[in-house]
C-alpha cells in the first residue's frame, strides 16, 4: 500500500461454518470416503499438520462408525510437510511435526491426504513429495474442509467439505477444539475491503 492507495477498511470475521456445520460436512466426506474407496479395505488417513491431523482422526471415527471393520487408529496418521514446501526460505520459522504412519504403512493403499483448508495447491504438493518419500500407495486422493480457490498448481480435492470462493485479501481461519484457543470449532472470513 503505497501513500496515495486509500486506506482499507477491516471488516469483522463472519463465521461460514459453525461447529454443527463442520460435524455435518465431515459426516458426509467420511460416507464419500466410503463410497469411492468401496468400503474400508486398505484405507489409510494421512493428517496434515496442525489441523489436518485432528480432522483426519475424526474422519476416522466417522468412518469407523459406519463400517466396524474398521479400527480408527490403525488407520490414521500424520504427514509432516514443512521440509517439502517450497517457502522455507520466506517462512523459515515454521515447526516440524512428526510423522507418523499407521501401523500397516501405505504401501498398496488408499491414501487420503487431509487438510483444512485448500488455496494455492502448494502445501498437497509438498505432501504429496513427503508421501512418496515414504512408500507407494496404489491411490492418493485428497479431503479438505473447506476449499477457497486461488490455486497456483494444478490440484484439485476429491472430497471437499466446502466450496467457499474467497477474495484473495481475505483470510480463511479453521479452528478446531484440538488444536485452538478458545476450544471451539468454526470456520471464519477475515479480511479488508
Amino acid at each position: 500500500m503505497g501513500p496515495s492507495d486509500p486506506p482499507q477498511a477491516v471488516v469483522p470475521a463472519r463465521t461460514v461454518l459453525a461447529s454443527a456445520d463442520i460435524d455435518r460436512a465431515l459426516t458426509r466426506i467420511a460416507h464419500e470416503i466410503l463410497e469411492a474407496n468401496k468400503g474400508g479395505t486398505d484405507l489409510v488417513l494421512m493428517g496434515i499438520p496442525r489441523r489436518g491431523y485432528p480432522l483426519a482422526r475424526r474422519l476416522a471415527a466417522k468412518i469407523a462408525a459406519a463400517d466396524p471393520s474398521v479400527d480408527a487408529a490403525a488407520i490414521t496418521g500424520q504427514l509432516d510437510v514443512t521440509m517439502f514446501r517450497d517457502d522455507l526460505a520466506r517462512q523459515p520459522t515454521r515447526p516440524p511435526h512428526p510423522t507418523e504412519l499407521p501401523p500397516s504403512g501405505i504401501d498398496g493403499k488408499v491414501v487420503v491426504l487431509v487438510d483444512d483448508v485448500l488455496y494455492s495447491g502448494r502445501t498437497i504438493r509438498a505432501a504429496l513429495d513427503a508421501l512418496i518419500d515414504l512408500g507407494r500407495p496404489r491411490v492418493v486422493r485428497l479431503a479438505v474442509l473447506v476449499d477457497r480457490g486461488h490455486r497456483e498448481l494444478p490440484i484439485r480435492a476429491d472430497h471437499v467439505g466446502k466450496n467457499l470462493p474467497t477474495a484473495a485479501v481475505e483470510t480463511v481461519r479453521v479452528r478446531l477444539a484440538e488444536t485452538d484457543m478458545p476450544a471451539v470449532d468454526e470456520v471464519v472470513i477475515e479480511g479488508t475491503v
